[in-house]
């Protein structure tokens, strides 16, 4: 299609700021990079810096030995810490290191993947879409389009692929995936350390995280020799100097349309807080019962208050009246210019009013998304899934849900349901704990749909939520994965006939649950069909000068070391030991315990505090664009080595799922050259130092 004049062009497009963009690596910004930093990454450098990353589900990671050693984040594998922990061996409050490989221990139910290959399947899919379809088949005939690219591909290949929707479904690519399943801790220091300041610092900066973890990657019971791995450098940062972050980022809305930037702030986001409030405090409720109930739920509230605090900062993002006129603005000039073209204005003129068409039905159910489901119980969630995967497979492939269709899909989803339960943020739940969320899950849904509703109704069949919370829980044998094996291999009539009271409830519940998954698709159908015609307009528009939004997949930011203006003064580009001990003592040491003692170091960081160089970089603030998924990025320089660890952003930052702003943008890192001192100098490591190292 014809693109616009480049008069027209500099009149609509929206300003690119500095160095926004998370940009995918089909299409790096190779002539930004060149003219402002005088540097162009070629081939080698880009396939390097790709293979040796890896996705963890959530987080990233990146393979910095040859011997299957992955650096990441302390929070990123902190729930893995917990599930290894007990009682009497409490890996998160005292920390960790493998000292021989024989120490390093399995974390069950993790699985990392390295992306190996990118196939564009846009042109194909395509064709797949008749003309004159509704909505609704058209976006049947692209998922039945897909499912069969997925299998060919798969077969093909022998790795993993993932759909990956770019630009609001402008394109869509096909992205394999080298898997690995033996996934073993190697390192973590103590969560005083590696989560300093608690929830008070995070998203703030000046920070002092030491917040790295280790595991090494095992493939045939043997270290995993990755074909590329970071090298550790040996030059350290300076400010001003060029950084590259290497990630999976997790989501931003910065495609999205006005309307639905709206909703988020005044409806989304509001009713997302809401549920993080209740959640905590249900949490903190456990936790209230004693030390050991405390320890249980303490990655649980960091979790939530995470989540919590960057949604918190989007919304104060999208009540800022200046940013969100430029968004409007920015979507009136797309428009304007659709407007003026016919074919343009033939496929997308209404699909703006669609949008909007669609977010009023989004509305009509909000309150039912939030509160019809498993009602915080992971036996429940179990069943339900079990349930709807019975059904589905006993129908025709055609007439499944989307995520039922594909046999890659099906396998990994019955590996789940057979393997360890797995509850909140990938903890193993325990039976105390389970009815505790589970009994207020179920007064929650009461409360907030009201007593006659059929969920309501279903759920707990004339008991107060408590007696049918202990009841289900009571009588079910779901905690046995044989069990649930057993009824995956019957099918539906296993599930049909099977006495498990959790079984029996989630079979009351599915018509209903299904009722509301139909009006979500029908919204899905239309936001994706419009948002992709937007998104095509946008490209006859614009072009692929503007990065697509993130989407969990693998992506390249760059910007310099950078100091930022906030309360008053500039803040600095590098944080060291000093200025940890100084918060230590400032806030009156391990004698005030002052807030639950969130400033509180371990004894050991106190006594080896004199073999330290106090003014060894710990944390760095620099213009990178970044958000979460990010988390246990690595940190590279020109040569690709590895110069840091990103384990965060600023509080001014966090508007960015909707819109960048360069001049308070930071993401904070990790200086690698604090984690090497820690490892020799307080942790007794020099082995993994010089695993790190080459020496």
């Amino acid at each position: 299609m014809r693109r616009l004049s480049a008069l027209a062009l500099l009149l609509v497009l929206p300003a690119l700021r500095a160095e926004e963009g998370m940009w995918t690596f089909d299409n790096l910004p190779l002539k930004q990079l060149k003219e402002k930093y005088a540097f162009e990454p070629g081939k080698e450098w880009i396939d390097h810096v790709r293979l040796s990353t890896l996705t963890l589900g959530g987080c990233t990671g990146s393979f910095v030995s040859a011997e299957g050693l992955v650096l990441t984040n302390h929070h990123c594998t902190r729930g893995s810490i917990q599930r290894l922990s007990t009682k009497d061996r409490d890996l998160v409050k005292n920390g960790f290191v493998a000292m021989s490989r024989d120490q390093e221990i399995k974390i069950p139910g993790l699985t990392y993947r390295t992306l190996m290959a990118m196939e564009n399947v846009t042109e194909r899919l395509a064709k797949a879409v008749k003309p004159g379809l509704s909505e609704k088949d058209a976006s049947l005939a692209r998922a039945k389009e897909l499912d069969a690219i997925k299998a060919e591909l798969e077969k093909k290949s022998g790795l993993a692929y993932d759909v990956v929707n770019l630009y609001q479904g402008g394109e869509t690519w096909m992205y394999g995936f080298k898997v690995f399943k033996d996934i073993r801790l190697v390192a973590a220091p103590e969560i005083a350390v590696g989560a300093f300041g608690g929830d008070y610092d995070n998203f703030t900066y000046p920070r002092h995280d030491l917040d790295f973890s280790m595991v090494r990657v095992y493939e045939n019971d043997q270290p995993y020799r990755p074909s590329h791995h970071l090298t550790w450098s040996t030059e350290g940062l300076k400010n001003g100097d060029l950084t590259f972050v290497v990630g999976h980022p997790g989501r931003t809305s910065r495609l999205q349309t006005f309307a639905q930037m709206k909703y988020d702030r005044d409806l989304g986001i509001p009713a997302y807080l809401k549920g993080a409030e209740r959640t905590r405090g249900i949490l903190e409720e456990y936790g209230q019962r004693s030390p050991e109930h405390a320890r249980q739920v303490q990655t649980l509230i960091l979790g939530v208050n995470n989540g919590a605090k960057a949604n918190e900062g989007s919304l104060m993002g999208l009540k800022d009246a200046a940013a969100m006129k430029r968004i409007e603005d920015a979507e009136k000039a797309l428009k304007a210019a659709v407007a003026k073209n016919p074919k343009l204005a033939a496929t997308t003129g209404q699909s703006w009013a669609r949008i909007e068409q669609a977010i009023q039905m989004q509305k009509g159910y909000l309150k039912e998304a939030q509160h019809l489901g498993s009602a915080r119980s992971t036996t429940l969630g179990q069943a339900l899934a079990l349930v709807r995967l019975a059904d589905q497979l006993d129908l025709p492939v055609e007439k499944r849900l989307a995520e039922y269709r594909s046999e890659g899909g099906l396998k990994t989803l019955k590996t789940r349901l057979a393997g360890p339960a797995m509850g909140m943020m990938g903890q193993a739940p325990n039976p105390e704990q389970e009815l505790h969320l589970f009994t207020r899950g179920l007064e929650d849904a009461a409360k907030e749909l009201g007593a006659k509703h059929p969920f309501v109704v279903a759920a707990l069949a004339g008991k107060k939520p408590e007696e049918a919370a202990k009841a289900a829980l009571e009588g079910t044998k779901l905690s046995d994965p044989a069990v649930r094996k057993a009824l995956l291999d019957g099918g539906k009539k296993a599930v049909a006939e099977s006495g498990d009271p959790m079984i029996q409830l989630a079979r009351k519940l599915e018509p209903i649950l299904m009722g509301l998954r139909k009006k979500q698709d029908e919204v899905r159908a239309i936001l994706e069909e419009h948002s992709a015609r937007i998104a095509k307009a946008r490209f006859a528009v614009y072009g692929k000068t503007l990065p697509p939004d993130a989407t969990g997949t693998l992506r390249i930011t760059y910007g310099p070391v950078a100091t930022y203006p906030a309360n008053g003064t500039l803040q600095q580009p590098f944080t060291t030991w000093a200025g940890l001990y100084d918060r230590h003592f400032g806030w009156g040491g391990n004698e005030a315990k002052a807030y639950n003692g969130e400033w509180m170091l371990p004894q050991r960081w106190l006594d080896r505090m004199g073999q330290l160089d106090l003014r060894t970089p710990l944390n760095f603030s620099h213009a990178v664009d970044t958000t979460g998924g990010n988390s246990g990025s690595p940190v590279v320089n020109r040569k690709g080595e590895l110069v840091g660890l990103l384990f965060d952003g600023n509080i001014e930052g966090n508007a960015g799922r909707y819109y960048y702003d360069d001049k308070v943008n930071r993401s904070v890192s990790v200086d690698a050259r604090a984690i090497l001192e820690s490892l020799v100098k307080i942790y007794d490591a020099p082995h993994l130092a010089a695993e790190l190292t080459g020496k």
